[in-house]
């Protein structure tokens, strides 16, 4: 059926914009801060040693360009499932299909590599039952709870993601009290030594480093779901900035201190070696059922994630439906204000995803992991694309800035581009990398093909954005 919905064609009731400052920054903290943290930074530790911490440094700063072009966007244009309009807007309505599609397929990759470590999670408390029962129980959960209304949603993602930041604060305290005591932690003496000891900071090398950004990008991959809340924010011109300016630091600080003192509670070699490291780390305390606690924590941190996905995920396919990139029934929304045909779409893509781990239930996670960050990769590439016009545009007509203006540009902006064009090119170097881009590259054919013989009309014209007043 050819899409040929126009922007103007809105359902009867629409987004609700019912979320708060406090809902939309942990929102944002909830994406990016799950299973590419609790779990897969094990793969990063051991693909690089303790100079991992250079590269989640690396790729932070490169993630807080992204969010702060993405800001200024999105207090200019609070729109649903935003960097797909802009990139609609700015870069032409083909590059906004892709950018909405590509992100929205980013989303239930990520979703499916969450939903792959609730089933290792749970093999903790039930090793003898099938992975794949965990996942779907998972499905269901985060399903149902996407199906509420979206202040109940953002509730529960605060108190979701609160959990997972008080368990890091809660390490790091311990782990920091054990190093200035010099505690003994599961039979290694505590103390930056091991940041040196077992082959030195850097025991690959630069090479080392370089090769774990496709992981760490992962890891931050999904923190750009802030932008697609702008649709649903009771006050986006100052809620946005807020949030862009807090969120990216607290992760920076999240994800160094906390893989910091973990590196010098044991030596990098050791580190994941019996499922999350951090599972690891607090059952090497000595408290009891610290295991199993913080078990609990990154399984709620997983189902934290898959959460925040969903919801990005959904009110991205809204925004493409908004401007004639979706069917229809995609704006078509509940009582609730929630759009039903996404969700249903997103938990269809969920089963798909548990043939998969039927299939090659060893190799998915980083499957997975690597096709999600070259999606990242495209989207974070269009979010400053999209920003960079934006600027061009304004400057040639002499347009002051509605606030948050990006700092530093054009020059950071090109050294963002560049910082994505080396992570790709990286991904080639690995086995999972090398699937990852035939996948994004057969992905891109079927999209371009997509829009040549499905969209149609109004979908094929520029859009128009709102713009607050310029101050």
């Amino acid at each position: 059926m050819p899409l040929t919905t126009p922007l103007d064609r809105r359902s009867d009731t629409g987004l609700q914009r019912s979320l708060s400052v406090r809902h939309i920054r942990f929102i944002a903290l909830g994406s990016a801060i799950g299973t590419g943290l609790f779990y897969g930074s094990s793969q990063t530790i051991q693909a690089a040693g303790p100079a991992v911490l250079i590269a989640y440094l690396i790729a932070g700063c490169a993630v807080f360009l992204v969010m702060r072009a993405l800001g200024e966007m999105a207090v200019r244009h609070p729109v649903a499932g935003s960097f797909s309009q802009y990139a609609g807007r700015y870069l032409g309505p083909r590059m906004g299909f892709l950018t909405g599609w590509t992100f929205a397929f980013e989303m239930i990759i990520v979703a499916i590599a969450d939903m792959t470590a609730v089933s290792m999670y749970m093999g903790l408390w039930f090793p003898d039952t099938p992975g794949w029962l965990w996942m779907v129980a998972a499905m269901l959960v985060i399903g149902g709870l996407n199906l509420m209304r979206v202040s109940v949603f953002g509730e529960l993602e605060f108190w979701f993601t609160l959990i997972k930041v008080s368990t890091i604060i809660a390490m790091v305290a311990g782990g920091l009290y054990l190093i200035v005591f010099g505690i003994s932690t599961g039979g290694y003496e505590p103390g930056v030594h091991h940041l040196v000891d077992h082959g030195g900071f850097a025991p690959f090398g630069v090479w080392g480093v370089v090769m774990s950004l496709g992981i760490v990008v992962f890891s931050f991959g999904g923190i750009e779901t802030l932008g697609v809340t702008a649709g649903e924010t009771g006050d986006p011109q100052r809620a946005i900035p807020k949030a862009v300016n807090t969120v990216p630091v607290r992760i920076l600080l999240f994800y160094i201190l906390s893989l910091g003192v973990m590196l010098c509670l044991l030596p990098w070699d050791r580190i994941g070696s019996e499922g999350s490291p951090f599972v690891q780390v607090f059952a090497g305390l000595g408290i009891p059922f610290a295991e199993h606690l913080i078990n609990a924590v990154v399984l709620t941190a997983a189902l934290s994630a898959m959460n925040s996905i969903f919801y990005a995920a959904a009110r991205t396919m809204y925004g493409l439906a908004e401007q004639g990139h979706a069917p229809n029934s995609f704006t078509r929304v509940s009582r609730f204000g929630v759009p039903v045909w996404p969700v249903g779409i997103l938990m269809a893509s969920l089963v798909a995803g548990l043939g998969l781990y039927l299939w090659i239930p060893d190799q998915l996670f980083l499957v997975v992991a690597s096709i999600a960050t070259f999606a990242t990769l495209f989207t974070w590439s269009s979010i400053l694309l999209s920003h960079h016009r934006m600027r061009l545009e304004m400057r040639r007509e002499g347009t002051p800035s509605a606030g948050f203006a990006f700092p530093g540009w054009p020059v950071l902006n090109y050294a963002a581009l560049a910082f994505m064009g080396v992570v790709t090119v990286i991904l080639a170097f690995t086995g999972p990398g090398r699937t990852a881009l035939a996948v994004g590259g057969v992905w891109l054919l079927l999209m371009l093909a997509a829009y040549r013989y499905l969209v149609k009309g109004p979908g094929r014209q520029p859009i128009e954005l709102p713009e607050p007043n310029a101050r």
